[in-house]
Parts: C-alpha cells; sequence; structure tokens
C-alpha cells in the first residue's frame, strides 16, 4: 500500500486546485465551502532525474517511477472536532493518512471568498491546528480513563508504557503543543500508536501564492515560514493556479512555459520531493536491460525488507545483495566499469539500504 500525504486546509485556499494539477484528475474545485466532500485520492510519480540518467546508460525496454499517494481531504472549519461543518468526515479521512500537506492561501483575490472574510495565513493554521489537536485531545482523554485505572493495579510493562505515554501526551495536548513533539521512548511510542493521534503526523506548509508572491514572496509568506521554522516544519512555497495551467500543457509546451517564467521545474516536483522527505522516504533502484525502476523504502531498511517491496518471496529467501550506487555508474559510465573500480558490493542481510543504491537480489525460496 503507497503512503499517502492528506491535503488539508480550509475551504478556498486551493487545495483542489493543487490536487487537480498533482494528479491531472477531475477533482471539483469551485468557490464555496465543502466542494470536495469524499476524499479525492491520487497516485503521482516521484520526480528522479536520476533514473533518467540509469535509463540512458541502460537503454531498458520499460523504465518505471516510484510513486506516492495524494488524499484532498474536505475543507475544515471552526467547530469540526465537535462535527461542524463536515468535521466528522474530515477527521476520519485524515487519520489514514501518513503526513499532512496544509495549504495555506497567501494571495488576495476579491473574486475568491475566504471562509473568514479576510486573508489571514496564521489564523487559518490556528484553525485547523485547534480541531486537531483538540480531537486528539479528545480521544487520548478517553482512552486514559480506561488505561489509568487498569494500569495502577498492573505489573504488566505494555500496560505502564501506555499509560505513561498517555498521560504525556495530554499534558502536551492541553498545553497546545501537538503529539509529534512529545518525547516518548520506543515502547511508549508503541503503546499508543493505535490512537492514530492526527498531531503526530509530520506536517508540510504549502503557502498557495498568485505570480507575484511566486517571484518576491509576500507579508503572508513570511508569516508561515517563521511559524513553520518555529515548530520546525517546512514550506513549498507554489502558484496553485499556475500550476493548473501547466498541467493541461503538453511537455514540449510545459518546458517552453517555464523558460518563460523563469522556473527550472514545476512547484509541484518541489512540492512531491519535499512531501516524499517529509515521510522519511528514499529510493533505491534496480536496473538491466529489462526495466530501469525505482522502489520506495522507509529511511533506514535493511536489504532483506528492501527487497520484500519487490516480492515477499525475496525477502523470504534472501540471500544477499549485490550493490553499487548511482552516482558510481554516473562517475564510471557503465556497470562493468563500477566493477572493474571494484565499487560492486556483495552486502548480507544487515546492510542498511543507501538512497539511491542499484541493487541486485540474490534469493532461493
Amino acid at each position: 500500500m503507497p503512503l499517502n500525504c492528506g491535503i488539508v486546509g480550509l475551504p478556498n485556499v486551493g487545495k483542489s486546485t493543487i490536487f487537480n494539477a498533482l494528479t491531472s484528475a477531475k477533482a471539483q474545485a469551485a468557490n464555496y465551502p465543502f466542494c470536495t466532500i469524499d476524499p479525492n485520492v491520487g497516485v503521482v510519480t516521484v520526480p528522479d532525474p536520476r533514473l533518467d540518467k540509469i535509463a540512458a546508460i541502460f537503454q531498458p525496454k520499460r523504465v518505471v517511477p516510484t510513486t506516492m499517494e495524494f488524499v484532498d481531504i474536505a475543507g475544515l472549519v471552526a467547530g469540526a472536532s465537535k462535527g461542524e461543518g463536515l468535521g466528522n468526515q474530515f477527521l476520519g479521512h485524515i487519520r489514514s493518512t501518513d503526513a499532512i500537506a496544509h495549504v495555506v492561501r497567501c494571495f488576495d483575490d476579491p473574486n475568491v471568498i475566504h471562509v473568514a472574510g479576510k486573508v489571514s495565513p496564521l489564523d487559518d493554521v490556528d484553525v485547523i491546528n485547534t480541531e486537531l489537536l483538540l480531537a486528539d485531545l479528545e480521544t487520548v482523554e478517553k482512552r486514559y480513563a480506561k488505561v489509568e485505572k487498569v494500569a495502577k493495579n498492573s505489573t504488566d510493562g505494555k500496560v505502564k508504557a501506555e499509560a505513561s505515554a498517555l498521560a504525556q501526551l495530554r499534558d502536551a495536548l492541553q498545553e497546545g503543543r501537538p503529539a509529534r513533539v512529545v518525547a516518548l521512548t520506543e515502547e511508549e511510542r508503541s503503546a499508543s500508536r493505535d490512537l492514530q493521534l492526527i498531531t503526530a503526523k509530520p506536517v508540510l506548509y504549502v503557502a498557495n501564492v498568485d505570480e507575484s508572491g511566486l517571484r518576491s514572496g509576500n507579508e503572508w509568506v513570511a508569516a508561515v515560514e517563521k511559524r513553520a521554522a518555529e515548530e520546525g516544519s517546512q514550506v513549498v512555497r507554489i502558484c496553485g493556479a499556475m500550476e493548473a495551467e501547466i498541467a493541461q500543457l503538453d511537455p514540449p509546451e510545459r518546458a517552453e512555459f517555464l523558460q518563460e517564467m523563469g522556473l527550472e521545474e514545476p512547484g509541484l516536483d518541489r512540492l512531491i520531493r519535499s512531501a516524499y522527505k517529509l515521510l522519511d522516504l528514499i529510493t533505491y533502484f534496480t536496473a538491466g536491460p529489462q526495466e530501469a525502476r525505482a522502489w520506495t523504502i522507509r529511511r533506514g531498511t535493511k536489504a532483506p525488507q528492501a527487497a520484500g517491496v519487490i516480492h515477499s518471496d525475496f525477502e523470504r529467501g534472501f540471500i544477499r545483495a549485490e550493490a553499487y550506487h548511482c552516482d558510481d555508474l554516473f562517475a564510471l559510465g557503465s556497470e562493468q566499469a563500477v566493477k572493474e573500480k571494484g565499487l560492486y558490493r556483495s552486502e548480507g542481510k544487515e546492510y542498511i539500504v543507501r538512497d539511491g543504491d542499484i541493487l541486485f537480489f540474490k534469493f532461493n525460496v
């Protein structure tokens, strides 16, 4: 199942416009709240020029990039944690995502209604953060009320760990701090994982700007960037309206348009890569005459589990991985040259796969 990133924000901040451009899907994008009710899911390819370079060297019959999912979730309003607007549906959908891309409106347009009547991105951020904190606090308090009684008379380490985790999470949420900043032990983290707390998920802010804001920024973008820095989050600045235009162009026209605008790549490419990084994902490659392909794994994954991404038999019968790095391939020009330089290695079960590795798995089932 692909890892995914939920796109959230207040109504009319440009979520669905950005989602449409990302996936070339046809999610509704209209000038009124709650246009998106059921979450739209789109699978997008992760831009990676390394795969193109590998394909140029191997000349395979097929090239397959890696992908990730984006989920466009209904606009949130104040009171969502109590069921206002589409609150319950929104919160249910966002709990199932792995990370959050929080779209914030950083442009002024009298023709696009703002749900609060004015453009104020930090107020927008606070509305959503407050609702997510309140929803998590309710979840934690309900669970803690049950676990606290059991933990007092229990010698079970798991029960004790859960009670400790819940107490720390409750205190943080009551103070307005998200669950992701609470320093839990691994045991406590494992014991609380089933809660699916929304504020435990990593967050990326997407500053949706107009064309002038894309070039030089504005006071709204600066405010969002300051807030993100305080939280240890990232900000990606894109112009949703422009990205929607770019997405409709053929590749040659797209390149010409970007050149005219003085842009090296679409902003959506930056958004995809930032979301990929937010999930702490890396890419390894397999390459040969039949296929060059990119594969997604979590950072820190060992070779057998990386092999299992291709097929469970590869992990079950893992013998070894023949490995080298794509940078060595690019520098030397061929796999044979990599071998001649002694850079082609044989790695065992404890090898931690690096971003950019090219792997060939040996297995026996």
